[in-house]
């Protein structure tokens, strides 16, 4: 046999040898293949699964469709911001945080600024730092009080607020009682190293008593009518600056003028209404200020970058100097130079300077931010609420707060004349700071008053919890495991 022919048989027995897989048979008609066979069936005539496009299994991103709440990107996170601020408790915990945080800096700044003042009147390091602490305390007590109290209350209060107020600033301008502190006669002395200013409770009264009363005349419909918006808000509004501007306070009477016309720019007086009233205080305060000397040297002082040979406007110099000297991130904690007899009252009307040298450009944005946020949180309180009160009273404490924070760091800015009046919540003085940290508590307690941000503060209580965890769960049998 050729080598061919041995070869061809070979071939064929090896390939008889070799076992085949198995093929299913044909199934008669109507009658189903097992499963196991069917799949065998389709594998031994070489049929194939669909090929799957990769990265659309599990673990792949061909084909996945990415989640709405993922990713980034200004505008998701611009987004992500959006529905952070609208939720219910936002503006109650803005206020609050903020507030505090303002007031725990300013104490930290009071200590440093006036650790040189204490020392050069022989008193310790920590005495003006030990008597903002205590009213900060007291303050704290208020805030909390006030937060706690229902919107009824607070109206309630409204009018003997007002009525103790004026009888204190009376009290004020009486011979012997009153005392004259760096030439306003605004002080009332409560004995040892205590003193009581009156006229700073003046903003609060007008507020409580004011928004009151637009509240009680809004639901009778009668601020449709001038005479009725302007009497008797206006007349009792020029009383109290009577009896502040009696004691030479200009500062604080400008912070009451725009409390005044706050009120009257929520109630939605006419353009003619409030362009009146704006232009007759205008004219009275262009008169007070041009029959007094301190005050024009004052607004002389705007803009200036260097005192004058005489010594005048040393101190807005010296502000424009402790700023210019901190830089980014200031010298440090108690490492300022001004403080050292240069700047004068650096612990009250110009800590806002000592913070910029010792904390620099970062510090004072800081501040400016939070003093942003508690005004906008102010904002949002008296523009979701439907209580009129609730509008008028957040809108007054809000425009107090910005306007005399605004006022206050434009003169050590060198942008307005030098007021005289604090940075609220933040410079050195108990009179200031009480009413200022109970407007903050009104401020809460008409954020907790919001209907939303009720029941979210309803559903953290642990017993409300308990009862929605018992609602929820269903009864099972008692052999029920």
């Amino acid at each position: 046999m050729p080598a061919d022919e041995r070869f061809a048989v070979r071939r064929e027995s090896a390939r008889a040898s070799v076992p085949r897989p198995f093929t299913a048979a044909p199934a008669p008609a109507g009658v189903p293949l097992p499963a196991g066979l069917a799949l065998r069936g389709r594998l031994a005539t070489g049929a194939r699964r669909p090929e799957t496009p990769r990265g659309s299994g599990r673990g792949g991103s061909g084909s996945r469709t990415p989640r709405p709440g993922r990713g980034g990107g200004p505008r998701r996170a611009y987004e992500r911001a959006r529905r952070a601020w609208d939720r219910p408790l936002t503006a109650y915990y803005v206020i609050l945080g903020s507030s505090l945080l303002i007031t725990v800096l300013g104490l930290v700044m009071v200590y440093s600024a006036s650790m040189i003042k204490a020392l050069d009147i022989s008193k310790p390091a920590t005495y003006f730092f030990g008597k903002q602490f205590l009213a900060a305390v007291i303050g704290g007590g208020l805030m909390l009080i006030a937060a706690r109290m229902p919107v009824k209350l607070h109206r309630g209060l409204a009018y003997p607020i007002l009525m103790v107020t004026v009888f204190l600033m009376v009290l004020v301008q009486v011979p012997g009682i009153g005392m004259s502190v760096n030439g306003n006669q605004n002080w009332l002395y409560l004995g040892g190293p205590f003193q009581l200013q009156p006229s700073e409770f003046g903003k609060l009264a007008l507020i409580l008593w004011g928004a009151d009363l637009l509240a009680r005349k809004q639901d009778k419909r009668l601020l449709t009518q001038w005479k009725h918006m302007l009497v008797p808000l206006v007349p009792v509004a020029f009383m109290l600056l009577g009896l502040i501007m009696l004691g030479g306070d200009m500062g604080t009477a400008i912070i009451l003028t725009a409390i005044l016309f706050g009120l009257l720019w929520l109630a939605g007086a006419p353009t003619r209404l409030f362009a009146g009233v704006l232009g007759f205080a205008v004219v009275i305060g262009f008169v007070l200020i041009r029959t007094s000397p301190n005050r024009m040297s004052r607004l002389a002082c705007m803009g200036v970058s260097e005192p004058d040979p005489e010594g005048g406007c040393w101190q807005a110099a010296h502000g424009i100097y402790a700023l210019a000297s901190g830089g980014w991130f200031g010298s440090g904690l108690g490492a300022s130079v001004e403080k050292w007899g240069q700047l004068p009252e650096p612990h009250t009307d110009f800590i806002f300077a000592i913070t910029g040298e010792e904390l620099g450009l970062a510090g004072t944005l800081s501040v400016l931010a939070l003093f942003a946020a508690l005004g906008y949180a102010g904002i949002r309180v008296a523009g979701r609420t439907e209580d009129p009160f609730v509008r008028y009273a957040a809108g007054g404490v809000t425009t107090w707060i910005t306007a005399q924070a605004v006022i206050n760091i434009g003169a050590v800015l060198g942008l307005l004349p030098i007021a005289g009046v604090p940075l609220p919540l933040f410079s050195y003085g108990g009179s200031a700071l009480l009413p200022t940290m109970f407007a903050v508590g009104l401020m809460i307690a008409f954020a907790r008053e919001d209907p939303a941000a009720k029941a979210a503060l309803a559903m953290r209580k642990p017993g409300v919890r308990w009862k929605t965890m018992r609602r929820r769960v269903k009864k099972r049998s008692s052999g029920e495991r």
